[in-house]
């Protein structure tokens, strides 16, 4: 017969799923993400204060390894791992997190960048200043002390926090199911708060919002959504819209720099990822306007330039980086907390009045700590004065009595039994002796010093003090007025001892605020033999067969708000708008340059864009064989016609060279020049000198008599061959003589 088991439990799979999983989010909401209300840590933070005070680590004491820090917290209070533990004390020595830091680091302990600190092992720790405020009487019984995780110590359940750590430090967390997001606030404007709130509870959300005004973020920025706080506050949750400060400055070559100076909070730590999506915008050309991107912060602060293109609206920029970049982020608030071990949502005024109300909690503790240790004191003062005036009496019962035990009796009770006395009045007096025990004690331990007159007289004169301490004590707790005083007392305290100026400013910038950022295209500038003119967009051109291509002299990529520029031979620039360019298909005939430009009959040399022509360097060389080299910054002008060089009655250009710097500066450029009388002449580029473009220029090649140049340009000194009127000349068979030379034959 098969026998049944008796130590199986049979349970429901879906009940006991749902108890497990109850338990484990209960578990993580409380021991794990979620702040306590009172003193607005999560528990590894106060575990890790609490065993930096056990390893007596306060500011004026020297750093200690963090490793050591760690393994007491770990070993002691956390066991979950040393890397939380250390995640979360390098993050309470960020001051770009926290409004007040509570580790002092000393070593690398990561940047706002998003640099990683350095192992623990490398870094050290103490207390600062901010912390010694939640730390303060913890040795008073102020608050309780619960078992740790194996009972073999004890750590506090909350900290005896006199500072509104949550509201002004902030926090965030995501527990299960629920997360909290608390922006930090000003000190300064916090503690006004509470102050105010004290003395009147029936403060609303707007007489509050007249002494916070808002989050006050490390990182500064600006929040442009003002109106939108005031539902944060009364509710609890809301959406802060924070955006970096910049400024337009004055760049090189009149160009306008945007310079960032303060980012958006929710990119502290790791304003490497802002930098990366300015870069992504200006890779994936979102924006034309971007001519380069340069991080330039320091120690002494935030700085990140975007160099503006020329002829570009910087403020347009701005306000499309504010929309497509991380410069304007949101902060999804959420003030949840932990309250008598239940998550709770609070408002500023209910999170302002917990704090209030624990402060209540925890100063009625102290005074009434104070009280009894005054009371005591006192007990033990009076009885002290009064065995002065019986002291002979006294040292002839210790004298008479067998033991300590004995002579405490007598004292306590006025016993005489057995105690021999030398005196005949002793025995009368030592009778009437009623001493409590801790008088009893402390006259056994008092020395002879304290007979002297001197000493007789302060003890008077403490008994005085402590009877008025002890009337303090007792009227602070009487009243509540008067306990609201000493807490704002001592808020005054730390209002001025971590006074700091606000530094996120609060606006409303509604939409309009925002310019949208004109389309910018790729155009294709066709230009045929006759001079016939028209512009198609990049899609257009792909789709363009090679043939039909081919009808074209000049074909000139260009962006759609920039301006076509065109060298003559008669020594002028003239300039065309690409908006002005007749937008037509690829067969229809277009529009011809003369009725476009001022430019008659003209023989036009180069067309080019401007914002390539202003990024280049340009060789200009003329018939009578005068050669200098331009920088396209010259011919920055918004005239549409502009003279280029300086030319003699019988002279005209017969060569514009645009190069780039890259080409220039890489040393493997030459100049070649070919005459009429089909000679040519090299020689390096760098020889050329850059001179202004009201200059004739140098001479470049003795010419024979009735010889002129008939064209120049700069080739790489790699070149095999080059076009000149329709025919190909051998570069390699160009003599590369000293520029005076006659030349030599290069046709093939």
């Amino acid at each position: 017969m098969k026998q049944e088991r008796n130590d199986i439990i049979q349970l429901d799979f879906s009940e006991e799923m749902r108890t497990s999983y109850r338990d484990y989010s209960v578990s993580v909401i409380i021991a794990r993400a979620l702040p306590d209300v009172r003193d607005g840590l999560k528990p590894v933070q106060r575990r890790i204060l609490y065993a930096m005070s056990e390893l007596n680590l306060d500011p004026k004491k020297p750093h200690r390894k963090s490793a050591r820090i760690v393994g007491d917290t770990m070993g002691k209070f956390h066991p979950h791992g040393d890397s939380s533990i250390y995640d979360a004390l390098v993050h309470m020595t960020e001051d770009y997190s926290l409004s007040i830091p509570l580790v002092d680091g000393h070593g690398n302990f990561g940047s706002i960048d998003g640099d990683g600190a350095a192992a623990m092992r490398y870094t050290e720790a103490r207390l600062s200043e901010g912390a010694m405020t939640l730390l303060e009487h913890l040795d008073e019984g102020l608050v309780e002390f619960l078992p740790n995780f194996d009972d073999s110590e004890k750590e506090p359940a909350v900290l005896p926090a006199m500072l509104p750590n949550l509201l002004i430090n902030g926090t965030t967390g995501i527990a299960v199911g629920m997360a909290t997001n608390i922006p930090p606030h000003n000190p300064v404007e916090v503690i006004d708060g509470a102050i105010a709130l004290m003395h009147d509870p029936f403060l609303s959300t707007d007489d509050l919002m007249a002494l916070i005004p808002g989050p006050d973020f490390p990182t500064g920025g600006t929040i442009v959504n003002a109106s939108d706080l005031r539902a944060l506050y009364d509710t609890g949750e809301g959406r802060i819209r924070i955006r970096a400060k910049a400024e337009i400055e004055s760049g090189d070559y009149g160009r306008k720099n945007i310079v960032i100076t303060e980012i958006p909070f929710t990119v502290a730590g790791s304003k490497s990822r802002l930098v990366e999506s300015l870069v992504n915008v200006m890779r994936d050309k979102v924006f034309e306007e971007i001519s380069d991107i340069r991080d330039e912060s320091s120690k002494e602060g935030i700085r990140i330039v975007i160099e503006v293109k020329k002829d570009r609206d910087p403020e347009n920029l701005l306000n499309g980086l504010y929309k497509k970049t991380a410069m304007e982020d949101t902060y999804s608030a959420n003030f949840l907390a932990v309250k008598d071990k239940q998550p709770m949502l609070f408002n500023l005024k209910t999170m302002l009045q917990e704090f209030i109300d624990f402060q209540e909690e925890l100063y009625t503790k102290e005074y009434k700590h104070l009280l009894d240790k005054a009371e005591k004191r006192l007990e033990i003062v009076g009885g002290l004065i009064r065995a002065v005036d019986v002291i002979d009496v006294i040292i002839e019962v210790l004298r008479g009595s067998a033991s300590v035990k004995q002579a405490r009796t007598c004292l306590m009770t006025g016993d005489i039994t057995d105690v021999k006395f030398k005196t005949a009045e002793a025995p009368a007096i030592a009778a009437s002796f009623d001493f409590t025990e801790r008088q009893a004690d402390a006259i056994l331990a008092m020395q002879l010093s304290k007979l002297i007159g001197l000493e007789i007289l302060k003890l008077h004169e403490e008994n005085d003090e402590l009877l008025k301490e002890i009337k303090r004590y007792q009227k602070i707790l009487g009243k509540k007025n008067e306990l609201y005083k000493v807490i704002e007392q001592q808020l005054l305290v730390f209002r001025e001892r971590f006074a700091q100026p606000r530094k996120t400013v609060i606006a409303d910038l509604n939409a309009k605020e925002y310019v949208v950022e004109e389309k910018i295209e790729d155009l294709y500038v066709l230009i045929d033999r006759f001079g016939y003119t028209k512009a198609i967009d990049a899609t257009t051109y792909q789709k363009t067969q090679e043939e039909t291509l081919r009808e074209f002299t000049h074909i000139v990529r260009m962006k759609s708000n920039d301006r076509l520029c065109l060298f003559t031979a008669e020594g002028n620039m003239h300039q065309l708008k690409a908006a002005a360019i007749p937008r037509t298909r690829v067969k229809e005939k277009g529009t011809l340059l003369q009725t476009l430009t001022k430019i008659g009959q003209e023989t036009v040399l180069l067309y080019i864009p401007f914002e390539q022509m202003f990024d280049s360097q340009l060789l200009f060389v003329t018939k009578n064989g005068l050669i200098k080299q331009v920088s396209g910054v010259e011919f920055d002008t918004s005239r549409a016609v502009v003279s280029t060089t300086k030319l003699e009655p019988d002279d005209r250009l017969c060569g514009v060279t645009a190069m780039s710097a890259a080409e220039v500066l890489s040393g493997h450029m030459k100049v070649i020049i070919l005459t009429e009388k089909k000679l040519s002449l090299g020689f390096p580029l760098e020889e050329v000198p850059e001179l202004k473009k009201t200059s004739k220029g140098v001479k470049a090649i003795a010419l024979e008599k009735k010889d002129t140049v008939v064209y120049g340009t700069a080739v790489s000194d790699k070149t095999e061959t080059f076009t000149f009127d329709g025919k190909e000349y051998n570069a390699r068979r160009v003599r590369n003589r000293k520029r005076a030379a006659k030349g030599q034959n290069a046709a093939l």
